[in-house]
């Protein structure tokens, strides 16, 4: 009879012990902690001429970035486009181009493609890719191709 109630009791005690260590996942699973998108940032890394000041990747693949350049001379910004193979393909052309002063800002918006098609995904997910500019430096007169780093969770 005690060997029955000291096996029930052992039974009960790890029984509500189990009971409330898978409640406690299940809640932790439902906040996300277990996803790694979770621990992500957004991040937009280019040389040092240029620097993204903020970006947003919408579901349907439209990036809109505001872009802050700090070349040696005002520039005029003549494509960009966002892929994931760092290829100037799918560029959005200016005409008229976009006329920048030293330490100017802009907002731009382009698609992103993932393997030469647009990439649309549900918010959360995690895109990486590339940011490809063309520009003209307006003192020289050279066209300059600059290629930036993206990581963006789609918002």
């Amino acid at each position: 009879m005690f060997k029955a109630q000291s096996a029930m009791e052992y039974l009960m005690t790890y029984g509500w012990a189990i009971l409330i260590l898978g409640i406690a996942i299940a809640v932790l699973y439902s906040l996300g902690l277990f996803s790694p998108s979770s621990f992500v940032t957004s991040s937009c890394i280019f040389p040092a001429d240029f620097s993204c000041l903020s970006g947003v990747l919408a579901t349907n693949g439209l990036f809109s970035i505001n872009l802050e350049q700090s070349t040696a001379s005002n520039i005029n910004l003549t494509a960009i486009g966002c892929n994931n193979l760092g290829q100037t393909t799918n560029m959005v052309s200016y005409s008229p181009q976009k006329y920048l002063l030293i330490g100017s800002n802009i907002s731009l918006s382009t698609l992103c493609y993932s393997n030469l098609t647009v990439y649309t995904a549900n918010p959360g997910s995690i895109y990486e890719g590339y940011l490809v500019m063309n520009y003209t430096d307006l003192q020289t007169g050279f066209p300059h191709t600059v290629i930036g780093r993206l990581i963006e969770k789609v918002a």
